[in-house]
């Protein structure tokens, strides 16, 4: 009988980051926590699960546009699980509220996405 071994994917960094940045705080997760981080101008990045619909980005983009066109928004490979599991809350939109988190985030996720394949 033969065993196949699982392939094992490092754990990527920015998720390691999200998970700091919301045990001190400056996360804003699910719809309407982030969307009122966009609409208050608190919201310094927004991040997308992959398997978000194009509807809610659209919802985002409207109100990013309106209010605070400025706002970072990224899309990320993982889905709402694999955040769930990452991040112990399942949400598929997140809002950071901190630009320092957010500039590190950034730099991350697009480090590691070209590292991965993954591009949006």
């Amino acid at each position: 009988m033969i065993k196949w071994k699982k392939k094992l994917q490092m754990p990527k960094k920015y998720l390691s980051m999200l998970g700091m940045a919301r045990r001190a705080g400056r996360l804003a997760m699910g719809h309407d926590m982030a969307l009122g981080a966009v609409c208050d101008k608190k919201a310094t990045l927004i991040i997308f699960a992959s398997d978000i619909s194009e509807r809610l980005i659209e919802e985002f983009k409207l109100a990013r546009d309106k209010r605070y066109p400025e706002l970072e928004m990224m899309r990320i490979s993982e889905s709402i699980d694999e955040l769930h599991r990452a991040l112990g809350y399942k949400a598929g939109v997140i809002a950071v509220n901190d630009s320092n988190f957010s500039v590190r985030l950034i730099e991350l996720i697009k480090q590691e996405e070209d590292e991965y394949g993954n591009k949006d």
